[in-house]
């Protein structure tokens, strides 16, 4: 069973973390913390276990995982529906009308629950979701739950689950101590942070210099070097996003801009493009440095620098995930330097005079506007583009069904061709909108 999970995800094997948190998870009556670094694959390591705990045949909650933020939650969710496990689920995050939640939560009847404190505290006070059920708690990021002020919502939430009878704590930094309303007595740590030293074997740190104060033409530059590679540009500020989102896009790059300041839909967007392969480039504050789970990402690019040791090792900790290897740049401009924090003797990247053209991703993606509550499945989506568009099923990559609307990522040469043959076209006999997400 485990083994099916695992190819369905794509993954080969177990990490020696992961095959801890499972037996410390399954067996016994012990509250569990883990502690391992950024990428080393921690929702995994409590959702396999979970799910084999979890009653199918009991339609009430029986788990909830507080997150620190709507991004975890939705891509959490997606991890255990790319399972298929047979175990429904729920992700319930701040910034949408409660009652659309709500009744979602009633349709879908969800075995596990996937929310941000205060959403969840709202969804317990209103009945929403009945605590009776719910036996097993995780807080993923704990360490940034805490960190964004979280402490007083997540006490609440336990007050008011009486039946809990495991709680499961992940981590990507040390605790210094465990608060009091989580009542851990009995506890089996799992401290994996020296794993930090492996990540540090599979990624490359170079520093560019940049000739003048203004860095976006060597990054321009550096970007070339990558050909369509999978790169996240880290800056300081929500006005730096606009600007070097707004350059690299007037150089014919795909982009994903990524920021707090952008509506839910436009956050959703950036993130799903650039995970499914649209988009080569996120540019993002250091929003993104946690709470995404984007495996396959070649490079990090400090444009700024990192404004905390914590901020660099989280930024970096996006690449050389899992088992891959990974490459991050510094880029300094003449008054520059490293902060002392990063070990300064790191290999100079020189870039090219003679560079490539700007390339372009291997895929787009379209949005299709029906969704979960026209009753579409993937397979009707996959239909629908082979007969409407002409595609072949290998043109079709990653397929995402939200509520009222869906994502797909079609092959980039073919983007042209679905637009014009499948807008209006009728799936399941109803005519949908065919759009490209930009």
């Amino acid at each position: 069973m485990i083994n099916d999970f695992l190819k369905r995800l794509g993954v080969d094997s177990l990490s020696d973390m992961q095959k801890a948190a499972g037996e410390a998870i399954m067996n016994g009556d012990n509250d569990v913390v883990i502690l391992s670094p950024t990428g080393s694959g921690k929702t995994l390591a409590y959702l396999l276990p979970i799910v084999q705990m979890v009653n199918q045949m009991d339609d009430h909650v029986q788990c909830v995982v507080i997150v620190p933020g709507r991004e975890l939650a939705l891509q959490s969710a997606n991890v255990l529906n790319d399972m298929k496990t047979g175990l429904r689920c729920c992700a319930c995050y701040g910034g949408r009308m409660a009652m659309e939640e709500h009744r979602t939560l009633r349709q879908v009847c969800p075995h596990i629950v996937f929310a941000t404190p205060g959403r969840l505290n709202d969804h317990l006070d209103k009945h929403n979701i009945s605590s009776d059920g719910i036996r097993y708690v995780v807080i993923d990021e704990f360490d940034k739950c805490l960190e964004m002020g979280f402490a007083d919502e997540m006490s609440a939430i336990m007050g008011k689950l009486p039946n809990v009878g495991k709680r499961i704590l992940l981590s990507a930094t040390d605790i210094d101590s465990i608060p009091h309303f989580l009542n851990m007595r009995r506890m089996v740590r799992l401290d994996y942070l020296d794993g930090a030293d492996i990540v540090a074997e599979r990624l490359k740190i170079y520093k560019v210099a940049v000739p003048v104060k203004d860095k976006l033409e060597t990054l321009s530059s550096l970007l070339r070097t990558f050909g369509n590679q999978s790169s996240i540009v880290f800056v300081n500020y929500r006005e730096s996003v606009e600007r070097v989102d707004a350059y690299l896009r007037s150089l014919g790059f795909v982009t994903s801009a990524y920021h707090g300041g952008l509506d839910q839909r436009e956050r959703e967007d950036a993130i799903y493009k650039f995970s499914n392969g649209s988009a080569s480039v996120l540019v993002s504050t250091d929003l993104a440095s946690r709470g995404l789970d984007i495996p396959f990402v070649e490079n990090i690019i400090h444009y700024h620098l990192p404004e905390t040791e914590d901020n660099y090792i989280h930024r970096t900790g996006r690449t050389a995930r899992w088992d891959a290897h990974g490459r991050a740049f510094f880029l300094l401009s003449p008054s520059e330097k490293l902060p002392d924090y990063v070990e300064s003797d790191m290999d100079v990247f020189e870039i090219p005079d003679v560079l490539l053209p700007v390339a372009q991703p291997k895929n787009a993606t379209v949005y299709i506007g029906k969704g979960k509550q026209s009753k579409i499945s993937k397979g009707d989506i996959v239909g629908f583009l082979c007969k409407k568009a002409g595609l072949k099923s290998a043109d079709i990559g990653r397929i995402d069904i939200k509520d009222r609307y869906s994502y797909v990522a079609v092959e980039r040469s073919k983007l042209r061709q679905v637009l014009r043959m499948a807008n209006g076209e009728k799936i399941k006999g109803v005519k949908t909108v065919v759009e490209e997400v930009n």
